[in-house]
């Protein structure tokens, strides 16, 4: 294997919600989960140095490490490997939810941590965010498991916003999908920018922009910076 790929910044580290895919379905499901992430990581890095259409298979399975006929039992084709990409974002989003419905933290402190855990995965570099945004746009198969999740991650924070208007901490005559709408384009127009202009750092951009966001949605009293 190339150990490089495997300690490069583009690829190390994940969300945990996809880590922790099948840890309690067995050591067989264990190892289908691992080697699932271990080809999204190496796919990750090829794109970003090359774009997803200068990328093979080959490229691919090569990187991580297994033959070509096992990435078949993972995935349709090269495409849908950044199908992993919006399943870690909706697991982020799930997280923040259950964040949300314990109660034990303030909503603008659960919004704003979300928000940086959003940006973690496209904002390795900017060459990766531009790649994976170039990507989306470019593959029919992609936008389209883009699109699934995007719409169970809006519901999802649609009921956070809920959960937020109920508490006092979010305006209550907000429509809540309009500020999830609002949110999910926060998180990826912060991206996109800061991956042509490349400074300050993304926490930077995405600092600002939360704070942005959280005064045009919270309660009097709550819209301070944090």
């Amino acid at each position: 294997m190339n150990n490089s790929r495997k300690s490069g910044r583009v690829t190390s580290g994940s969300s945990s919600a996809f880590d922790k895919a099948g840890t309690s379905g067995g050591r067989r499901a264990r190892r289908a989960a691992e080697t699932r992430v271990r080809l999204f990581r190496s796919a990750l890095e090829l794109i970003a140095e090359r774009g997803l259409p200068n990328v093979t298979v080959e490229d691919i399975t090569e990187g991580a490490d297994v033959g070509k006929g096992t990435f078949f039992n993972y995935f349709a084709s090269k495409d849908h490997v950044l199908g992993v990409m919006a399943e870690i974002q909706l697991g982020k989003v799930k997280e923040a939810a259950e964040m949300t419905l314990d109660g034990s933290r303030p909503m603008r402190l659960v919004l704003r941590r979300l928000m940086q855990r959003l940006a973690e995965e496209p904002g390795r570099s900017p060459k990766l965010a531009r790649a994976l945004m170039s990507s989306f746009l470019a593959s029919e198969s992609v936008r389209e498991i883009l699109k699934r999740n995007l719409l169970e991650g809006r519901k999802t924070l649609m009921e956070m916003v809920a959960a937020g208007q109920k508490r006092g901490e979010i305006k209550a005559g907000l429509k809540k999908q309009k500020v999830a709408v609002q949110l999910l384009q926060t998180v990826m127009g912060t991206v996109l920018l800061w991956s042509l202009h490349e400074k300050p750092g993304l926490d930077a951009w995405m600092e600002d922009s939360f704070q942005a966001l959280w005064r045009s949605i919270a309660v009097s009293g709550n819209g301070q910076e944090v």
